[in-house]
């Protein structure tokens, strides 16, 4: 009803402090997309309250749809009648009575929840809790079979026995009605509300949001007391529950805030102990249990009479908001498996947080049991958005893989197939046609690319890289898989889960021949810690189902094996199914720079008047950020850091001068990102050897971490460090860098700082907070662009040219503005500036070194291309508009001198 229209807040009462005018526009702008079921592209710098001001606008968004919803309940059992004003009025408050108990029923299981929690923590405190047993005993010889059975393919759309009397049209219409009757059940069972989908890369980051989420004065649901004072106000003829509920009093008791729940893997949820001990697969392993009774049955997970155990995990899951770590501990307490507990606590949430891949996978989706559809989603940190699609939709083979795949295969038949039935043995021998059809063609290949050119001589060829669609792939596959549909290899494969089953049946065969050998067991270990073989095949031949002309196949060598690779050039494809479901997608980030990059990327295809996008400045004032284009060095010679200079003796002792005149203004921390690790070392190399490095630290503790080892063996603390490439080591690194900055020395006078250099697009790229003296200057040298000699880059461009060419031709006559650049260089571009936006602050330049208000920074891109208007277009807006291009070294030391020396003079005041 178009009276029901929410209109956006004018404030946000739930905000915890108040706002700055750039946060309330970002709450307002969010509030209204979500209303008006837009696709939002959000830009809001790191440290302006980017999370909170996300759950404060959605979370306030879906009060007031649970509050117009519980109107228009109310308002639609009178709509059609023409019946006397009291009893419309009496049957009004009928519903509204028959609402509220339903209300206070669920609050009253919550606060149980709350309280059954809580009695359990108490009693499990210094409570030693007894490992169940598993029955790891060998079987006996007549059980052999039942416990092989498990290993058999399963029947999706037949009998066990192939044979079956019925019609595939009769067979279909009773698995309809079945599942129709299952789901039926299931929705009176659970029922469902509106939800807030929140993603963001990791569970770390999930569980900041977590945090973010306690400190908003939000009441979205109705507590036990509150329903009460309620029904005693109605009854007394005072304010109805309706006016109750909008009140944010300071004495509300818990369970007022939203129902949240955090969805994981069976890795970080599984509380079977001996399940996680074994070798093999977990995911695997779990689901095997899942079908076994008696002692064999996971001892965790409730049986159909034990239902009421998952129903009450559900329920404390739902009382109060938990990241990973308290779902696991509350599953471990109650004795009951937290996977399946927050899967069961999906409907009923409000609030759900998970990782892009469970978000974005359709696969995962369902088995999640996530419908998007009509609901809200939030992504975090979604600068990653385009790599990580396709990143999710590229499927890597090696041939090494395919040749265990197929040996497996082969033993399995072997076993087998007396058990096997008609169909099974039918599908399987498809399946050993198609991988030794590829496994012939792999090893041709490759045998191609490494034979010695002209049929003689020593010297071989260098290897090459065969880029193909999957039709041509299949056509040069041979006669072997002539009649082979991949289409019905897929669905036998994901319906009867024999990738399973074959990995299943291979690991419990290596584990019976390893017995007791403690290296055969560490090697079964290190086996069962990578991907299955088949799951490999399985996910690679899905791929080449559902390909498309967006997809392309690579042959390549790489470590001196084959590796077979499926690539979708389309990052679009896939995330259109959560765009046409859901009600609306905020994509959001610290800075989504260039947007127009996102836009032709991922929304190519929406409708405009769907499209929103929001850009704001920083809560700084603008005085508190330098950002310098740095042109020329010390010597006036101009600087440019291609990829074929980065050798450039005279450029790398040019620019550690630059470094070093730089530690004579700058305070406090300096971070310095690289394009690469290995222009990182030649300049380090170089320095060393000329004595700069030695300079570097008299100014400032050079810091960037040395080898592990050094540090180790050596009594005297190193003095050059480097971006440690192995990410166990990266805290210390940290650790070590703010120690030689923050506090004083031994006889109390402040310490000089520290210079730490970084790679761009690596581990101190992104999330970091060097707030304060721990970053007073962040340097970028060069443009990291990507290797253009890549097939996979290279493809991905001529892709786009197409697609950038058919748009044309649709569109009429060509109106390519003079100088523009083609989509594909347009792209490449972009890919560059979106690594350069993410180390220079967590998207927001600056933003990697300024946190709060009062905090201020220096940022200086040393290449003489930043200063093309092209090139600094693509940086977020509130940093370009401030950029001064520096044409001469002196120049740029002048401004940088000033803006110390004014944030000094102001530091003494």
């Amino acid at each position: 009803m178009s009276n029901l229209k929410l209109n956006t807040p004018d404030s946000f009462p739930a905000f915890p402090f108040i706002p700055y005018n750039i946060q309330l526009d970002l709450m307002q702008h969010v509030y209204t997309s979500v209303e008006c079921g837009k696709v939002s592209i959000t830009e809001s710098p790191t440290g302006t309250g980017k999370t909170l001001s996300l759950l404060c606008a959605s979370l306030t968004w879906l009060r007031d749809e649970q509050e117009r919803a519980r109107k228009g309940r109310l308002g639609g059992s009178t709509a059609s009648t023409d019946a006397p004003d009291w009893v419309v009025a009496q049957t009004i408050e009928r519903r509204r009575r028959e609402l509220e108990a339903e209300e206070l029923e669920y609050a009253s299981r919550l606060a149980t929840a709350r309280k059954r929690e809580a009695q359990l923590r108490r009693m499990t405190r210094g409570h030693v809790r007894k490992r169940p047993r598993l029955d790891d005993t060998s079987d006996p010889v007549g059980e052999q079979s039942d416990e092989e059975k498990a290993f058999l393919p399963d029947d999706a759309d037949h009998e066990d026995d192939g044979n079956c009397n019925l019609s595939p049209a009769v067979l279909a219409l009773m698995k309809k009605l079945q599942s129709g009757s299952n789901a039926t059940h299931d929705e009176e069972k659970e029922p469902t509300c509106t939800k807030i989908y929140y993603a963001s890369r990791t569970h770390s980051q999930l569980a900041q949001v977590l945090h973010e989420l306690e400190k908003l004065k939000l009441k979205l649901n109705l507590t036990v007391s509150t329903l009460q004072h309620a029904r005693e106000a109605a009854s007394s003829g005072k304010r109805p529950a309706s006016a109750v509920e909008d009140e944010d009093s300071p004495g509300d008791e818990e369970g007022s805030g939203a129902r949240a729940v955090s969805l994981g893997s069976r890795k970080q949820l599984c509380i079977n102990d001996r399940l996680r001990e074994k070798a093999g697969d977990l995911d695997e392993a779990c689901r095997q249990m899942l079908g076994e009774k008696g002692k064999r049955r996971c001892p965790h997970l409730p049986t159909v009479e034990e239902e009421t155990k998952m129903l009450d995990l559900r329920d404390q899951i739902l009382a109060s908001p938990k990241d990973i770590e308290d779902l696991f501990q509350t599953g471990k307490t109650a004795d009951t498996c937290p996977y399946f507990g927050a899967r069961r606590a999906i409907p009923q949430a409000q609030l759900v947080l998970l990782p892009y891949n469970l978000l974005l996978q359709r696969t995962a989706r369902d088995a999640l049991g996530i419908d998007l559809t009509g609901q809200v989603v939030i992504i975090d940190e979604a600068h990653n958005l385009t790599s990580t699609l396709l990143s999710l939709s590229t499927t890597r083979l090696p041939l090494r893989t395919l040749t265990n795949a197929r040996h497996q295969l082969a033993i399995y038949l072997s076993r087998f197939k007396n058990r096997l039935s008609t169909i099974h043995a039918l599908h399987l021998k498809r399946l050993m046609n198609l991988l030794d059809a590829l496994v012939q063609y792999a090893e041709e290949w490759r045998d191609a690319q490494l034979k010695p050119a002209n049929g003689g001589g020593a010297k071989a060829r260098v290897p090459e890289v065969e880029v193909m669609t999957s039709a041509e792939l299949l056509q040069k596959l041979g006669r072997k898989t002539e009649g082979v549909n991949l289409l019905e290899v897929e669905k036998y494969l994901r319906e009867s889960k024999i990738a399973r089953k074959i990995s299943g049946y291979s690991v419990k065969t290596l584990e019976k021949a390893a017995g007791k050998d403690t290296s055969k067991l560490a090697k079964l270990a290190r086996l069962a810690s990578t991907t299955p073989p088949l799951h490999a095949v399985e996910s690679f031949i899905s791929a080449l189902s559902a390909a498309s002309e967006d997809g392309r196949v690579t042959l390549t060598i790489v470590d001196g094996q084959v590796e077979i690779k499926y690539q979708h050039l389309n990052p679009a494809t896939y995330f259109q199914e959560v765009v046409s479901s859901a009600r609306a997608v905020i994509l959001a980030g610290g800075t989504m720079a260039p947007i127009d990059d996102v836009v032709h990327q991922l929304f190519s295809d929406l409708p405009s008047e769907r499209l929103s996008t929001f850009s704001c400045g920083h809560i700084i004032p603008a005085k508190n950020l330098q950002t310098l284009v740095l042109k020329k060095g010390p010597r006036g010679s101009e600087l440019q850091f291609k990829y074929q200079q980065r050798s450039d003796e005279a450029l790398i002792a040019e620019l550690g001068q630059i470094l070093l005149n730089f530690t004579n203004v700058v305070p406090g921390g300096m971070v310095v990102f690289v394009p690469s690790y290995a222009f990182l070392h030649a300049v380090t190399k170089q320095w060393k050897s000329g004595g700069l490095l030695d300079k570097l630290n008299a100014k400032k503790k050079a810091s960037a971490h040395s080898s592990p080892t050094y540090a180790r063996t050596s009594r005297r603390p190193p003095q050059v460090f480097s971006e440690p490439q192995q990410s166990n080591e990266v805290e210390a690194v940290l650790r070590d860098y703010a120690a030689q900055i923050q506090g004083s020395t031994a006889d109390g006078a402040k310490k000089r700082g520290a210079l730490l250099f970084a790679v761009v697009g690596a581990k101190l790229s992104e999330g970091l907070n060097f707030a304060d003296d721990l970053a007073r200057a962040v340097v970028v040298i060069g443009l990291p662009f990507a290797n253009l000699g890549s097939p996979e880059l290279r493809e991905r461009m001529s892709y786009v040219n197409r697609l950038e060419q058919r748009r044309r031709a649709a569109a009429g006559p060509a109106t390519k503005s003079p100088g523009a650049k083609d989509a594909g260089t347009e792209l490449y571009e972009n890919m560059c500036m979106n690594a350069v936006n993410q180390s220079i602050g967590v998207v927001d330049n600056a933003g990697r070194a300024i946190r709060h208000r009062g905090d201020w920074a220096a940022l200086v891109l040393i290449d003489s291309r930043y200063a093309s208007p092209r090139i600094r277009n693509k940086l977020p807006k509130w940093i370009e508009s401030g950029t001064v291009v520096a044409d001469g070294f002196g120049q740029a030391m002048k401004e940088l001198g000033q803006f110390y020396r004014e944030k000094k003079s102001q530091a003494s005041q």
